[in-house]
């Protein structure tokens, strides 16, 4: 079996003692390539620092909305500057919208999501799209703001049905996480993901955040190796064979992030 990570945070402090191991363990459970979201300068930094020891991971630049008050155009050009001299950055990301906390004003969410997706769009990136409880002011702002042939994924996706319809209509491709394995959490979406066209699926861990079950019974920190249970998971409720799942999906992340498979 033949699986891309396709979001994923070890740039995150809490794997430098054992980034090695890490990459092994997901290397011997069919993982091959690994794309690290950046939501910061700094974790945009560290990505880049870890793609040039490791030749199958990919990188994302960009500012999460929880910090998108310290979002100004310095920052993009710093993140723009990156971008245009590693080409292990294939995609920007991620940016998007969430008032569920409101660390950072919606105004100013609101801007720096519309300058990054100009940015993105200027180096002819995919996008790595983050949303969470913005009352479909997220998806207004998609629809309205920017060319039909914008590129990305909703990443982490567990959203309604009809969110999960309007995105695909736009064009973009819907990212699943291990909480299609958690037996309430992921009721919902387990009742709605077979309904993703086949060519529109990524899979991915959001690690360390959101381990699937059964590791989540064992690890609270989530890691790349992990997202064979995703599929495994995902290959049983759509009724499919997993590993031909798995080589689709593999393709459709290489797709969308220009990458060789």
């Amino acid at each position: 079996m033949k699986l891309f990570d396709s979001h994923c945070h070890i740039n995150d402090t809490v794997y430098d003692p054992d980034l090695p191991e890490v990459m092994d363990r997901a290397d011997r459970n069919g993982v091959k390539a690994v794309m690290i979201a950046g939501v910061d300068r700094n974790t945009a930094r560290r990505a880049i620092e870890i793609a040039a020891i490791y030749p199958r991971v990919f990188t994302a630049v960009g500012i999460h909305p929880h910090d998108a008050i310290q979002c100004g155009s310095q920052v993009i050009g710093e993140l723009k500057q990156m971008a245009m001299e590693n080409d292990c950055v294939k995609a920007w990301g991620e940016t998007g919208l969430d008032f569920n906390r409101m660390f950072s004003p919606q105004p100013d969410q609101e801007a720096c999501f519309s300058a990054q997706m100009a940015m993105a769009g200027e180096l002819g990136l995919p996008l790595i799209f983050h949303e969470r409880d913005s009352k479909g002011r997220f998806y207004e702002i998609l629809k309205s703001d920017g060319p039909s042939s914008r590129r990305g994924v909703v990443h982490c996706f567990s959203g309604t049905k009809e969110e999960m319809f309007k995105y695909l209509d736009l064009g973009y491709h819907i990212g699943i996480t291990g909480i299609l394995t958690i037996q309430q959490r992921g009721k919902y979406l387990r009742q709605i993901a077979p309904a993703i066209p086949e060519d529109r699926l990524l899979i991915e861990t959001d690690a360390p955040y959101l381990t699937p079950k059964p590791q989540k019974n064992k690890f609270r920190r989530n890691e790349p190796a992990f997202v064979k249970s995703v599929i495994e998971r995902l290959a049983e409720i759509r009724e499919t064979d997993p590993e031909v799942l798995a080589e689709k999906i593999y393709q459709n992340t290489c797709k969308l992030y220009g990458v060789s498979e």
